[in-house]
């Protein structure tokens, strides 16, 4: 019995500590300060580290503490059979102290790495508002946390993350219909861009309206249609590179350029080998990459081969113009001395 009134004033003394050193408002532990009717029981002391147990793993000491954690929770779960937690509500205070700073700067980088992301997509200048909304709630978790508010401030956090994946979202859906343009990919599958662009406005107007779970879901289908336009762009794509890197090889060889330009036909050749072996396994990006540089390899070396032949002629020509001017001159010669015989 002195055993338990020892234990119960030792939980009223720390308590008082924790109130004026921690300042826990809005944490969901009871607040100690509040006066209660009579001596706490054992029952209130129980209920009081069990619940200093729970806000310590809500805001993830087990984590970032696991050995010390495992040391005392064996102790604790001991202790429920026992009815006795003398020496367990220290540590649940300690550890929740310790671990309080490793989470909110843990989630401020998670917050910021998001907001980051947003701003270099270059999505957010067409919607500034939507990252200042985004902004003003992360302000306010910083808030609630400086003031001790520390479940309003995780779930306030929470939010604000939650509005920067979900511009993400929208960047996604942006820089993936920009490629399909940039590359010129909508001609290829008409249908599902414009079916695409369609479901991209409707979430828009979703996100405008608050309805943020429509919206990620009209994103998701926007940015699934996109995707596809973009696959069937590179296929048919790929395709139309390599008729055209074939023609150019068909070209240069009735122009003998695989004689004339050897070296610059087997480049080129090299390149049209990777860029099948590529397509045989559906990497169409690459294989259009590779009849680009193949087409361009081929164009070369018809390039270089006439410009050898016009060269052969040039030598050609000259060659003949001194066999003229040198028979001229023989034939001079012949007439002076014919001339001087006589």
């Amino acid at each position: 019995m002195k055993k338990n009134v020892f234990f119960i004033l030792l939980i009223i003394v720390m308590i008082a500590s924790l109130c004026i050193s921690c300042k826990t408002t809005g944490d969901a532990v009871a607040d100690p300060s509040k006066p209660t009717e009579g001596p706490p029981n054992l029952e209130e002391s129980k209920k009081l580290i069990t619940d200093t147990r729970q806000r310590a793993m809500d805001f993830d000491s087990n984590l970032y503490f696991p050995s010390e954690w495992e040391e005392n929770d064996a102790k604790y779960r001991a202790a429920e059979s026992a009815n006795d937690f003398n020496d367990l509500f220290p540590f649940y205070v300690e550890v929740f102290k310790k671990t309080l700073p490793l989470y909110a700067q843990a989630k401020e980088s998670e917050i910021v790495e998001s907001r980051e992301r947003v701003i270099n997509s270059g999505f957010i200048q067409f919607v500034p508002d939507y990252l200042e909304k985004a902004d003003a709630i992360a302000l306010e978790a910083m808030a609630q946390y400086e003031n001790g508010e520390y479940y309003k401030a995780k779930d306030t956090a929470a939010a604000a993350l939650s509005e920067y994946e979900t511009l993400n979202m929208g960047a996604s859906v942006f820089l993936a219909r920009q490629e399909v343009l940039d590359r010129g990919f909508a001609q290829y599958d008409k249908e599902n861009f414009e079916k695409a662009d369609a479901v991209a406005q409707t979430a828009l107007m979703a996100f405008d309206n608050g309805d943020k779970e429509k919206a990620v879901s009209n994103a998701e289908e926007a940015l699934l249609r996109y995707n596809l336009v973009l696959a069937n762009g590179w296929t048919a794509y790929a395709s139309d590179r390599r008729k055209a890197a074939i023609e150019e090889r068909n070209k240069a060889i009735s122009e003998r350029a695989n004689v004339a330009s050897r070296e610059t036909f087997r480049r080129a050749d090299s390149f049209l080998e990777a860029a099948e072996n590529n397509f045989g396994a559906e990497h169409f990006n690459e294989a259009s990459i590779g009849y680009v540089d193949a087409e361009a390899m081929y164009a070369i070396s018809r390039k270089e081969t006439e410009e050898k032949r016009l060269r052969a002629e040039e030598s050609i020509k000259q060659a003949g113009e001194k066999i003229n001017e040198s028979s001229e001159t023989a034939a001079e010669a012949e007439r002076i001395i014919e001339g001087g015989s006589r």
